[in-house]
C-alpha cells in the first residue's frame, strides 16, 4: 500500500468519525433528552414549552438558511474551510456544555432557549463546511460511499452517546460524580457529555483531513464574489427544470424530516408519558433502525434508482408517520414509530445519489451548493407550524401532524421529476476502493 492510499483511508476514517462525534448533538439535544427536559422540567407547561421550543428551533433555522449559504459561499472563495469548521464546532461544543447550568426552573427558560439557538445556527453552519471538505478525501466515484460510510457512523455514534447517557447517567441509581437527581443534575449532564464526545470525535479531522489552501482574498472581495456566482447558479439553474423541481421537493420533504427530529421526543414524553430513560431508550430503538434502513435500501437505490427509492420511502413515511400520530398506546405507538424508522435514513441518503445524477457535469459544484440551500432554505417552517398548531389546539397530536403535509407536498412534486437518476441509477466511474 503507498503512503498515498494510507494517508487517503485516514483522512476518510476521520473525516467520517466526525459525524460520528457531531451526531450527538441532534440526537441528545435536539430530539430526544435535553428537548423533552426543556418542555416537561423547564418551561410552565408542555404546550408552551412545545410552541417556545418550536420558535427556537425556527429562529436557528432562518439563521443557518441565510448566514449558512452565504458563509459558504464566502469559504469557496477564500479557502480554509477547517478553520471555519473549527470557529463553529467550537461554538457549538461550548454552547452546548453551557446548557449544564439550565436547572429545572422557569426562571432559565430564556437562558436555554439562547444556548439551544446558538448551538443548533452553530451545528447547521459545521455541516456546510464539513460537507465540503468531501471532495477532498475521495474521488467523485467514491462521494456515495465515502458520503454512506459517514451517515452509518452518524448513527452508530449518536446511539452509542444515547446508550452512554442512559445507563451512566440518566438509569443510574446512583449518579456518578455526586450529581443530585432532585435539581436534575443527572439529565442535565448529559449537555455535557455531548460536548466532550463531540470535542474528542472531532480532534482526528483536524489533525489529518486536508484543506485547500487558503486564498489571499480580502473579506469584501470574498463576499461579492459570492453573491455574485450565487445569482449566476440561480440564473443557470433556471434551465434545469427537473433539478428545480426535485430541489423544490426536496427543501418540503427534508422540513418534515428537520421538524420530525425537532419534536420526536417532545411528543414521545407529552402526548405518552414517556420518562427520560424511556425516551432515551427510544431513541437507541429508533437510531437502530433508521441505521438499517440506510444500509439496507442503498441496494435498491443502486438497483432500481434514486427516485424510487425516494418515492417508497416517503410513501413510507406517510403511512408509518400516520400510524404514529393515530395510536392511542404506548405499544402502538413503539411498533410505528420503530416502523417509521426504516425510511428516514434512505430519504436522506438517495436524495443526494439522485442530485448526484440530476446535476449537469459542468455544475455539479454548483448544483449541490443549491441542494444544501434546499436542505436549509424552510427549515424553520415546520418547527415554526407545529408550535403554533400545538398553541392554538392545546394538542400536540394535531400540532404534529403538519409534518405530513410536508412529505406529501414534496413526494407530489417529486413524482414530476424526470431525468438521470430518477428511474435507475447510472453506473460511477471505475476506481479503486478504499
Amino acid at each position: 500500500m503507498t503512503t498515498t492510499q494510507q494517508s487517503t483511508r485516514r483522512e476518510i476514517f476521520s473525516w467520517c468519525l466526525f459525524d460520528w462525534g457531531n451526531s450527538a448533538y441532534p440526537t441528545v439535544i435536539t430530539t430526544f433528552v435535553f428537548a423533552a427536559y426543556f418542555t416537561q422540567a423547564v418551561a410552565p407547561n408542555e404546550t408552551e414549552g412545545t410552541f417556545l421550543w418550536g420558535q427556537t428551533m425556527a429562529i436557528a433555522g432562518i439563521v443557518a438558511a441565510i448566514a449558512g449559504t452565504m458563509l459558504g459561499a464566502v469559504a469557496d472563495r477564500t479557502g480554509g474551510r477547517k478553520r471555519w469548521l473549527a470557529t463553529f464546532t467550537v461554538i457549538c461544543i461550548t454552547t452546548t456544555a453551557l446548557l449544564w447550568f439550565v436547572r429545572p426552573d422557569v426562571g432559565d427558560i430564556w437562558m436555554a432557549l439562547i444556548l439551544v439557538g446558538v448551538s443548533t445556527a452553530a451545528f447547521e453552519f459545521t455541516m456546510v463546511f464539513y460537507n465540503a471538505l468531501l471532495p477532498e478525501i475521495t474521488g467523485p466515484n467514491r462521494y456515495g460511499r465515502v458520503s454512506g460510510w459517514g451517515w452509518g457512523l452518524g448513527y452508530l455514534g449518536g446511539l452509542l452517546c444515547l446508550v452512554v447517557a442512559l445507563v451512566v447517567l440518566i438509569q443510574a441509581e446512583t449518579p456518578p460524580f455526586g450529581l443530585d437527581k432532585d435539581a436534575a443534575e443527572h439529565v442535565r449532564a448529559t449537555a455535557l457529555l455531548v460536548a466532550l464526545w463531540f470535542a474528542v470525535f472531532s480532534v482526528p479531522l483536524f489533525l489529518w483531513v486536508r484543506d485547500p489552501p487558503s486564498r489571499d482574498i480580502s473579506a469584501t472581495r470574498s463576499v461579492s464574489e459570492a453573491l455574485r456566482v450565487l445569482a449566476d447558479t440561480l440564473r443557470r439553474a433556471g434551465a434545469h427544470r427537473q433539478v428545480l423541481i426535485f430541489l423544490a421537493a426536496r427543501m418540503l420533504y427534508a422540513d418534515g424530516l428537520t421538524t420530525l427530529f425537532a419534536f420526536g421526543g417532545i411528543y414521545a414524553a407529552g402526548t405518552f408519558g414517556l420518562s427520560f430513560a424511556e425516551i432515551i431508550q427510544f431513541g437507541i430503538a429508533l437510531n437502530v433502525t433508521a441505521g438499517l434502513g440506510a444500509f439496507g435500501f442503498s441496494w435498491i437505490d443502486d438497483r432500481v434508482g434514486a427516485k424510487p427509492t425516494i418515492v417508497v420511502s416517503l410513501i413510507g413515511l406517510l403511512i408509518t408517520g400516520a400510524a404514529v400520530l393515530s395510536v392511542t398506546s404506548v405499544t402502538g405507538f413503539w411498533v410505528s414509530a420503530m416502523a417509521l424508522g426504516i425510511f428516514v435514513g434512505p430519504v436522506q441518503s438517495a436524495s443526494r445519489s439522485m442530485m448526484a445524477h440530476l446535476a449537469p457535469a459542468d455544475m455539479r459544484a454548483e448544483m449541490f451548493g443549491l441542494f444544501a440551500l434546499s436542505g436549509r432554505a424552510t427549515s424553520f417552517l415546520g418547527p415554526a407550524l407545529v408550535g403554533w398548531v400545538t398553541l392554538a389546539t392545546d394538542s400536540q397530536r394535531i400540532g404534529m401532524t403538519t409534518i405530513l403535509a410536508f412529505w406529501l407536498v414534496g413526494l407530489c412534486l417529486l413524482w414530476f421529476v424526470r431525468g438521470a437518476g430518477a428511474g435507475s441509477s447510472a453506473s460511477s466511474p471505475s476506481g479503486s476502493s478504499v
